[in-house]
């Protein structure tokens, strides 16, 4: 049997397209989830099928926080975008074909 996945807002085209894109570089913001105790504001410095490396000011080692659960925003050029990590557990590679073609668990 399948997961469910939360459903997500209305994103817009702009919105579906910055996502879809590179998100290493981005400035992130993640509120408590069951991966992170407390809230990360910070730097996207990798990101695997299941994580994100995020480098957060003070801290020598960057925080791998699992996609998993996730919620919070992502600043990229269009904007404060909302960032849902469980819509985003897909390869980055393949994160451009699922977002825009509508494929597999393409944000709604």
């Amino acid at each position: 049997m399948g997961r469910r996945t939360e459903a997500m807002p209305s994103l817009s085209r702009v919105e579906r397209e910055a996502l879809a894109g590179e998100l290493i570089g981005a400035s992130v913001a993640i509120a408590p989830s069951p991966g992170v105790r407390g809230a990360v504001r910070g730097t996207i410095v990798n990101e695997t099928l299941s994580t994100f490396s995020v480098r957060v000011a003070g801290r020598a080692k960057a925080l791998c926080v699992p996609k998993a659960g996730l919620s919070g925003t992502v600043v990229l050029s269009a904007g404060e975008l909302p960032l849902r990590g469980d819509a985003l557990r897909v390869r980055p590679e393949d994160r451009t074909k699922r977002l825009l073609t509508g494929g597999p668990r393409r944000l709604r």
